[in-house]
């Protein structure tokens, strides 16, 4: 059965670990376990509990107020919040409570629920991202079981390539960019959130998906006009040598500017030749799209 730290849940709910822990002493709706080294663990169930008490105060009511309310009473005040942004948030909560529990059926009925009524579009863009965003962290740093994992981002995945096939394929600009991965790196959603924000924008891709050779990019670079490289890297294999996978990729052609971006990058701290730029925030990353 899935543990989660005070830690993981200030991630997925977005409420600050000092404030659960103020709302544990001061409330009833969560009652932790503690190990021998008394650190606080958190049930699925007090996962979802901490989903709604967030949902319900960030959209007006008390939290003593919510501490009096069965489950079934705080899902029923949460169906019944008419804000725009606490009804993608209550889809967004509720992917996570069906990922919890494994339910996956029910996991992709919600997606497929909010695709029809918005779009695939939509449904990326407002839904899918959050939700990544959300729990994204916590698959690389293994504090969700590998199984939830898996099933989730498989599904996400097929939404995703579903989102990418639905938008035209007019390009608005001449300029191409290449996208992958590096060996040992297979966390492929990040890269098809960028394809699908790049085919949107009318930028042509060229996409080699995960566990590219840097010998492999070279020889396209050399047959084919290349004008932009971009890499994605997320959580690669042990033996992965950031230094090293720079250097490999500095052998390249010097007048190809390469984007690198991803959870490792945001750490890195070297230095790098003029024709690298590190994106370390997705809104630098849209911003180097509007630019090209």
């Amino acid at each position: 059965m899935s543990t989660y730290t005070i830690k993981d849940l200030e991630q997925i709910s977005g409420i600050k670990a000092h404030t659960i822990r103020v709302w544990e002493q001061r409330y009833n709706f969560l009652q932790p376990k503690r190990t021998e080294t008394n650190i606080r663990t958190y049930s699925a169930e007090e996962l979802k509990t901490i989903l709604n008490v967030s949902l319900l105060n960030k959209y007006g009511y008390k939290i003593s107020h919510i501490d009096k309310m069965s489950t079934f009473q705080m899902e029923e005040k949460i169906l019944g919040l008419n804000q725009m942004d606490a009804q993608k948030e209550k889809v967004v909560n509720d992917l996570i409570k069906e990922m919890v529990s494994l339910n996956m059926s029910n996991f992709e009925r919600q997606l497929d629920l909010y695709i029809a009524q918005k779009g695939i579009e939509k449904t990326i863009t407002e839904i899918i991202f959050s939700f990544l965003e959300r729990v994204g962290i916590l698959w690389i740093t293994n504090h969700i079981n590998p199984a939830q994992e898996h099933l989730s981002t498989n599904i996400l995945r097929q939404k995703i390539i579903l989102g990418i096939e639905k938008l035209s394929n007019v390009q608005l600009t001449n300029k191409r960019i290449v996208l992958f991965m590096p060996e040992s790196e297979f966390h492929e959603i990040g890269l098809l959130y960028v394809h699908f924000l790049l085919k949107q924008r009318g930028i042509g891709v060229d996409y080699l998906g995960t566990n590219v050779p840097v010998v492999d990019l070279k020889f396209l670079t050399e047959f084919k006009k290349v004008d932009y490289l971009f890499c994605h890297i997320t959580s690669p294999g042990k033996q992965f040598k950031l230094a090293k996978f720079i250097d490999q990729l500095s052998q390249i052609d010097p007048t190809i500017p390469i984007i690198l971006t991803g959870q490792v990058i945001q750490e890195f701290k070297g230095a790098v030749a003029s024709n690298f730029q590190l994106k370390r925030t997705l809104s630098e990353t849209i911003t180097f799209m509007n630019e090209i």
